[in-house]
């Protein structure tokens, strides 16, 4: 993950759901931009926003197991209304299937209770080391980083992070 879109994890139930916040500011470069009269967040970053908080969720269900999640298909996605610097982005996202290394899940963004973004995801979630075995320590660096800003964005129950270092 080259950015971060999610600023703090509020409610985590591993299996089941996450709720994250997303504080959109001016400050965030790419706001002159999009649009420089009109500065709102781009869809495709409501859209990156959602998903990184599924990635939280599965990372916290499967005890950060795996060093890649990303998304694989993006299904029914709903533009609903902008969201403007100053104003925070709710994010939630809910497990509905698991199978194999795919995970489907529904997830919204809202504003003040009104809907800005929503879509049906699939995340696939594997480590480098599954197709070559020298990237075994890649993947625990990976695993250790995501844990430590995982620790950052969520003040929660800790077991929810689990204790294992991988």
């Amino acid at each position: 993950m080259r950015f971060t879109l999610i600023d703090r994890i509020v409610e985590l139930e591993p299996g089941a759901r996450i709720t994250a916040l997303k504080n959109v500011s001016l400050a965030e470069e790419y706001l002159r931009d999009h649009f420089p009269l009109f500065p709102v967040l781009p869809g495709v970053l409501m859209l990156e926003a959602i998903t990184q908080a599924g990635a939280w969720l599965i990372r916290a269900t499967d005890d950060f197991a795996d060093s890649i999640i990303m998304l694989r298909e993006a299904r029914n996605v709903k533009y609903a209304d902008f969201v403007a610097p100053g104003r925070t982005l709710e994010v939630r996202a809910e497990i509905k299937q698991r199978e194999g290394r795919t995970t489907s899940l529904i997830a919204r963004g809202s504003v003040d209770g009104v809907t800005a973004v929503s879509a049906r995801l699939v995340l696939e979630h594997f480590n480098l080391a599954d197709k070559n075995v020298e990237e075994a320590t890649t993947d625990r660096y990976i695993k250790r980083e995501m844990r430590n800003l995982f620790a950052l964005l969520y003040r929660g129950d800790k077991t929810a992070a689990g204790s294992n270092n991988n």
